[in-house]
């Protein structure tokens, strides 16, 4: 402590070693505040017009500049007095080390104060206030100079593609009021235009510090709203990308569309036309009805034809889709109705196809002219080649007369049972 204060003198060895800490302190404190000085943070917040926090904070970072030069005059002040005292001789005397002591060891820096007045404080206080308030208007330097370094140059780029894709979009009729992605291209540049001018006026508000960091600038830029604009003007893109896409092969999508509707239509017909066949040659049977042509989508393909006509491909783009799509559905139920239709004439097959290879069977036995396998086999035939046919008693008609054969065929009883075993697996 200073001798003032009750310490101790320092003596010649410590007097030089405080001076030169002192001076090299002293030069770094100046390279700082020269470095703060010609950063160009500071020189893009004295010419920007702020607002915001931005302007807040850069208020009270130029009184702190202001201080930082004043705190640095007073050390200026004090080391040349300091070094100018030990240059009188090479041995100081008491007198002289009392005052370097003073100079060097004591709070005797007068620092002006707010509405406490003067504080005196030594020489490693004011260093520590220097460094701090360095500090502080340091991380506002950065944290700026990052946010305008980093985010107009990439709006403006987005702006640059958002031009581009605005053109390409009206080229193809995309444009306000008749396709919402026109809207949306009008809603992007407006928050381009507007993010831009927020970001260059007040760029601590995009500015997302890291708690955790003590150093100056620690943080990163906050692109949220940028990155939003960036993802919307990437659905547009695509979006205009399959209009355009629309646009190439559009007349192919109608022929291939055309075919589907009128497959579906020609597969309805014929399963109207089964309908009635099943409904003559079938009784006892539940037949569905068949649902007419699907008009509605015929009227929206002559939409689309009109849509392609008049080159907007805009309107064609969704419509396609949605018409491809219900083709496919169509072309599948008209499908599954013939299917359906024609299920009784399916089951009449199959009962002809067994009652003739049970016949066949008996006819390679020799067993043809049994009485009992002729009646079962006469009764069984004329019901299936009978119109109406009745299903479910030709079904019976035709289990008869397979357990007439199969008994009729049944091996002695002195043959394998292995044989018979195939035999009835056969029925």
């Amino acid at each position: 402590m200073a001798p003032d204060s009750g310490g101790t003198v320092l003596n010649r060895e410590e007097v030089d070693r405080s001076l030169a800490r002192f001076s090299a302190e002293h030069e770094a404190v100046e390279t700082s505040l020269l470095a703060l000085q010609d950063h160009a943070g500071r020189r893009l917040l004295e010419g920007a017009r702020l607002t915001g926090a931005t302007q807040e904070r850069w208020v009270r970072a130029e009184l702190t500049l202001t201080r930082l030069w004043g705190w640095f005059d007073l050390l200026t002040e004090a080391l040349e007095t300091a070094r100018e005292l030990r240059a009188r001789r090479r041995e100081p005397g008491r007198e002289e080390l009392l005052q370097l002591s003073m100079l060097l060891d004591g709070a005797n820096l007068a620092v002006p104060g707010d509405e406490r007045g003067v504080e005196h404080l030594g020489w490693p206080e004011l260093v520590g206030r220097l460094n701090a308030g360095y500090a502080g208007v340091l991380d506002l330097l950065v944290a700026a100079d990052v946010v305008w370094s980093a985010l107009p140059a990439r709006i403006d780029l987005l702006a640059t593609e958002l031009h581009r894709l605005r053109e390409l979009a009206h080229s193809v009729g995309v444009r306000p009021g008749a396709h919402p992605a026109g809207d949306e291209l009008n809603g992007i540049t407006a928050e381009l235009t507007g993010l831009r001018a927020e970001v260059i006026a007040d760029p601590l508000a995009f500015w997302a510090a890291d708690g955790g960091s003590s150093a100056p600038g620690g943080g990163r830029p906050d692109t949220s709203r940028y990155d939003r604009a960036a993802r919307a003007l990437d659905d547009i893109r695509r979006e205009v990308d399959a209009v355009i896409g629309v646009r190439k092969d559009a007349e192919e999508r109608l022929i291939q569309l055309r075919d589907v509707l009128s497959r579906a239509d020609r597969t309805l017909a014929e399963a109207r036309t089964a309908r009635g066949e099943v409904l003559a040659k079938i009784a006892a049977s539940e037949v569905p009805a068949v649902h007419g042509p699907a008009s509605a989508l015929h009227e929206q393909l002559l939409t689309a034809a009109d849509y392609r006509r008049r080159s907007q491909w805009h309107r064609l783009s969704p419509l396609l889709e949605s018409l491809e799509r219900r083709a496919d559905e169509e072309l599948r139920r008209a499908r599954d109705s013939l299917s359906a239709v024609t299920a009784p004439l399916a089951v009449r097959a199959e009962l002809r196809g067994r009652l003739d290879a049970w016949r066949a069977r008996v006819v390679r036995a020799g067993r043809v002219d049994e009485p009992l396998l002729s009646e079962r086999y006469d009764v069984a035939r004329r019901l299936l080649w009978t119109a109406p046919c009745d299903l479910r008693t030709a079904e019976t008609a035709v289990r008869r007369y397979r357990e007439a054969a199969a008994e009729a065929l049944a091996p002695p009883a002195d043959e394998p049972e292995e044989h018979a075993a195939r035999l009835r697996g056969d029925a």
